[in-house]
């Protein structure tokens, strides 16, 4: 029971530093400007270095001192969790477009005829070869760490759940292995509720004092404090690590069952002997397709309720984290109670797996409904009919507006511009506390020629509580069958292969 809890632990402060990159991806995105390609292989470079080895570690099973391999690949995680942190101390400070109207300097981001050195220190020169010269060094250091993350994750789930199921009694195994995969789930949803709170500080708050920063979190520029989370996660994973190099090779096992004796075979024999296993291969194959859903939803869900329903990145972490994962862990705990409960055979397992998943298709069919057209952003996603592209509208074109500005203000017809410059508006109303009230007398939008700074969100508000409630639903109904799933696994295969079983289970998982 004491390995049960420690395997808890660690799997949950393993899942932290992998879930957390997922909770702060679109942070990472705008502070060095990756596209969501770049972002979403990064997020899955961890499985490559996992994908290598995992057979042929969880081969040597029953072989091998499993619980001081198991400390040996956390502290390897651990240290890919400091690696991931490392690109914010070797790089510069965070610099956003600070062209935003002020009544005390004259480069305002405003509509200005015939003022071309305005714009000269924006040119595309001075920015981009800095910029992206930095991006490569902090993208290798980050793809290290990640496979580092992977290889150190290795010998952690199967010969952790092999050692829990060779030594607990077969009466106990289900509820042992339940509590230890609802403790996994928990782990990413920590990592959301981390990302939450970490994404409200700002990126260089060990580098610059508050008052410098003129930026509030729900504006379109801000960075959150990404790197901090990771630091945390690492520190966690590398305590979890120590109690592994004390345990026994050995346990003896509960209530007096007979331990099986271990045959010697061939790598090849074995591994034959388990994918000619219909059972193991369809359940792996479910599982697989299973996977392949979370694995999205996990990386962008969190970016799509940011832009469908006008989000902070801090609060869409929140609801992940706090609404969706405790959903898809009481599931878990469910499954693993009525199995326990019911003593079911594997018969009975597999038809609550399919009851499982035709309810969670039932309940997430509406979700490919919910949700509105993209925002009109003029010269990107949206074009009146005199204007060609975004710079050369007619309406802005003796504006001579900097190509990289990006202060999105929303117009009184609804369209959203990139900055007032490109909406051609040439003065501006202030606050007394120095903030922008509204911009007036904007040559490309019709009618008052108003706009107010900030995007123009969306009109999917009322959607978000549905879309929250159904997604929830799904999850739960879906991760009931996760633990009836396993023991189809683990009961079906002859026991001495249970280790390498799992093992070939998650090589499939992250392969396909």
């Amino acid at each position: 029971q004491f390995f049960v809890l420690c395997h808890g632990l660690l799997q949950l402060s393993q899942l932290l530093v992998s879930g957390y990159l997922k909770s702060s991806i679109s942070t990472i995105e705008r502070r060095y400007g990756l596209s969501s390609q770049t972002s979403g292989l990064l997020a899955s470079f961890n499985e490559v270095g996992n994908t290598l080895l995992i057979v042929f570690v969880s081969y040597l099973g029953s072989r091998v001192h499993r619980p001081r391999l198991i400390g040996c690949g956390a502290l390897l995680v651990s240290l890919a969790g400091f690696l991931m942190s490392l690109p914010h101390f070797i790089t510069g400070p965070y610099e956003y477009d600070q062209s935003v109207a002020s009544t005390l300097n004259n480069t305002t981001d405003l509509c200005q005829p015939g003022a071309p050195g305005t714009w000269a220190n924006l040119s595309d020169a001075s920015c981009t070869p800095h910029a992206s010269r930095e991006n490569h060094e902090v993208l290798l250091v980050m793809f290290m760490a990640q496979a580092l993350l992977g290889i150190g994750g290795v010998p952690i789930q199967p010969f952790g759940i092999s050692y829990i199921d060779d030594f607990a009694s077969e009466r106990n195994s289900p509820l042992y292995l339940g509590i230890l995969f609802s403790v996994t789930l928990i782990g990413p949803g920590v990592a959301f509720v981390l990302g939450s709170a970490m994404l409200r500080f700002y990126v260089d708050i060990d580098k610059v004092s508050a008052a410098e920063v003129q930026l509030t979190s729900k504006d379109p520029r801000w960075v959150g404090a990404w790197w901090l989370g990771f630091l945390v996660a690492a520190s966690l994973v590398a305590l979890s690590a120590l109690p592994y190099f004390f345990f026994p090779r050995e346990m003896p096992k509960e209530v007096g069952e007979v331990l099986h004796t271990h045959t010697h075979l061939g790598f090849p024999v074995v591994l034959l002997r388990n994918l000619r296993h219909p059972v193991y291969l369809l359940v792996v194959l479910a599982q697989v397709n299973i996977s392949a859903m979370v694995a999205g939803l996990a990386t962008f869900m969190g970016k799509f309720l940011e832009r469908q329903f006008s989000l902070t990145a801090s609060l869409a972490n929140m609801i992940i984290g706090a609404v969706n994962i405790p959903g898809a862990t009481v599931g878990i705990v469910v499954g693993g109670a009525i199995l326990k409960r019911f003593q079911m055979s594997l018969r009975q397992c597999s038809a609550l797996c399919v009851l499982g998943m035709l309810l969670c298709l039932l309940t997430a069919f509406p979700l490919l409904f919910l949700g509105c057209p993209t925002q009109r952003v003029a010269g990107v996603t949206y074009w009146d009919s005199s204007a060609s592209g975004h710079q050369d509208m007619e309406c802005n074109a003796q504006c001579r507006c900097p190509e990289q500005g990006f202060n999105p203000i929303c117009g009184s017809d609804g369209v959203e511009y990139t900055s007032p410059c490109s909406a051609g508006c040439s003065s501006v109303s202030i606050h007394p506390d120095s903030s922008v009230l509204n911009y007036s007398r904007c040559s490309c939008i019709a009618g008052l020629g108003l706009a107010r700074p900030g995007p123009c969100g969306t009109g999917c508000s009322h959607l978000f509580l549905p879309f929250v409630v159904l997604s929830c639903l799904a999850g739960i109904l879906a991760s009931m069958s996760h633990t009836p799933s396993f023991m189809l696994i683990l009961r079906s295969i002859q026991p001495e292969d249970k280790s390498f079983a799992v093992g070939i289970q998650f090589m499939l998982l992250r392969v396909l």
